[in-house]
Order: structure tokens, then sequence, then C-alpha cells
């Protein structure tokens, strides 16, 4: 009988929004292949160990009880997710021993324009110093991510004993999927953690959400409220006000623009509007991971997409449907089919 393989995780579980929630769906598809640990990095990014609550409930519902800071770590294979959680520290604190091992990158290498997102070079050093494996890969979450990490490679170099995995480890999206409404209005929203990168400027946002709408409804709007911006046409509510449900349940359309000195790697809240029966609008780069399921667009369009779903509710019911097609290619049997090559390999089933 063969050994079962060892999955160790590592990763620091406080991290909040998409990431965690990526996590905590892959681990229950990483549990059919293998003995699954996790190992929590208390790192400088943020204080106290509140494990993110996507995490909490995946780790109860798999009876996995976090192992903070261990000194040595070893395993078969060894996911490393989002090697930028370690940007702000001198060293690794660990040892890690292994057959593979896959650092997940949740953060782009590169921003638009090809400035550096953060100091990958440092983080991979880190990591390296303190890992002996026999393999080592870094492992895009989109085709738009894995431009990054082409960027940064051709202008950096290619860091020594690391390659890039072939295939992207995508964001399972295995959310129940909703019906579209009958009758789409001008109900338009946006949903994102605080941070001032995931925001456009004010002049986009006013384009965005203008007066005209039925309803604007920003979730993770904090840094406005902070600011006591007078916008009356806007309901604002801080990160987590609300749950997904009740939010979608106010909108029509998702609308989504970030700073353009940012952009997001996967972006899995507009996974979640698609599913939830809503035709989602955002700048073309992140909406090429979608296939078609969301329209690219600047945002001087927006009104007029907007006008055009709510006059033609067929064209509404369409793209909905395109956009719950694309998410077949982020299912969990898609993903365990992926992972499942990675565990051969790491337990010497496979041809390296």
């Amino acid at each position: 009988m063969r050994t079962p393989l060892r999955i160790a995780y590592v990763l620091d579980p406080r991290f909040p929004g998409g990431t965690s929630s990526a996590v905590a769906a892959e681990l229950k598809v990483a549990a059919r292949f293998g003995r699954i640990t996790v190992h929590a990095v208390e790192g400088s990014m943020f204080r106290g160990r509140t494990v993110a609550p996507a995490l909490e409930t995946a780790f109860d519902d798999l009876g996995i009880e976090p192992v903070w800071d261990a000194p040595v770590i070893s395993a078969d294979l060894v996911i490393l997710h989002n090697p930028a959680f370690l940007k702000f520290e001198r060293q690794f604190g660990a040892r890690i021993f292994c057959r593979d091992l896959i650092a997940v990158t949740h953060e782009n290498f590169e921003r638009p324009g090809g400035v550096e997102g953060f100091d990958a070079a440092k983080c991979l050093a880190l990591i390296d110093r303190a890992t002996l494996a026999l393999r080592k890969h870094v492992a895009p979450v989109s085709a738009a991510n894995r431009r990054t990490l082409a960027g940064w490679f051709a202008r950096q170099g290619a860091p020594a004993g690391w390659q890039v995995l072939p295939d992207d480890w995508f964001n399972i999206c295995a959310f129940e999927t909703l019906p579209p409404t009958a009758t789409p209005a001008d109900r338009r929203g946006r949903h994102s953690r605080a941070g001032f990168e995931k925001f456009p400027s004010l002049e986009i946002m006013d384009r965005c959400f203008p007066a005209h709408a039925g309803a604007n409804v920003i979730l993770g709007a904090d840094g406005l409220i902070a600011q006591r911006l007078a916008r009356p046409h806007w309901t604002l509510l801080p990160f987590g006000a609300k749950s997904v449900e009740e939010y979608f349940g106010m909108i029509d359309f998702m609308v989504y623009f970030t700073s353009p000195a940012w952009r997001e790697s996967f972006g899995r809240v507009l996974a979640e509007a698609m599913a939830a029966g809503k035709v989602v609008i955002s700048d073309p780069a992140t909406a090429e991971s979608f296939g078609g399921g969301v329209i690219g667009a600047a945002p001087d369009e927006v009104d007029a997409i907007v006008a055009r779903h709510v006059a033609e509710p067929k064209l509404y019911r369409a793209q909905v449907a395109r956009g719950q097609a694309a998410m077949a290619r982020f299912s969990a049997e898609a993903f365990a089919a992926m992972f499942g090559a990675v565990a051969d390999r790491a337990g010497g089933r496979a041809a390296a």
C-alpha cells in the first residue's frame, strides 16, 4: 500500500478577504490527496492570532489544528500561500524539508506599467534559504498574474532553483449559482476589502456610481466613511457590515475598478458576483481571467452598458449565463485534476 502523501500548508492565516477564502476552499480538495498539516506563520503584517473566518471554518470542518511558528516543517509537498506575507521579515523562522515546494503568488509581482509590486526577490530568497527541496515552483493564480511573473523574471532574472509552474493555481469558485433577476434595475455596487489600492480615484467612482442610478452600494467603504465623504446617493458600508448574500440582494450590477497603480491577480469577488446572478463590469485586464463572463470596459462606458442591460432583460440574462458558464473552469474538480498531477510528482508517482 502507498504511504499517504504528507502535505503541509504554510501561510499567514490572518490575511482577510479573497486569499483566505481561496485557501479555505483549496484545503477541502487537497485533503483528498493526503494528510494535511497547516503551519501558521506569525509575521509582522498583522497582530495577534485571530484566524480569518473562512479559514477558521475550514480548519474546524477538516479537524485541523494549525501549528504556529514551527521550527521545522517536513512533508512530501509544501504549499506556501502568498509569499508576499514575508515582505516585512528579515528571516523565515522555520526550516522546510520536502520533495516539492509550491509558492502560490496571490499578489502580482509587477503592477501596471512594470513597477515591482513588492520585494519578490527578498521573499523568494527568504524561502529559498530556509528550504531543502528537490523542486521549487512559483504558481501564478491566473493568466494575468502569470504575465506579471514573466515580466518580473525577464527584468530581474529567474532566481536560482525556481521555476514557474505550467498550470495556474486558480481560486476554486464552487459557489452556489443563483438565477438572474427577470427585471434588472440600475442598482450598482462594488465590494472589496478597504485597502486604498482597491479603489480608483474619486472622479472614477463618481462616474461609475452617479446620482441618477437607482442605488449605489459600496461595501468595504471604510476609507470613504473615515473621510466623511458627502455622497448622499451612495450607501457606504464598512467591510463585513453585510453578508455577501445581503449585499448582492441590494444590487444588479457589480462595477469594479481599482487604482490604476494596482490590479487584481484573480478577482474572486467578481466570481462571487457572477455566481449570485449579477452582471459584472471591470477593466479589460481583470475581465480577461473570466473568459467573457465579466464585461471589460472603461469607466466612461459603464452608464451605457448598464442602460442597455436594463432596457433588454434578455441581454442581462444572457450575460449572467455567460459568466456562470465561465466559472466551470474554476470548479473543485478542475482544481483536483491540476492538484493531483502535482501530488503524484511529490509522492514519487510521476516523472519530474
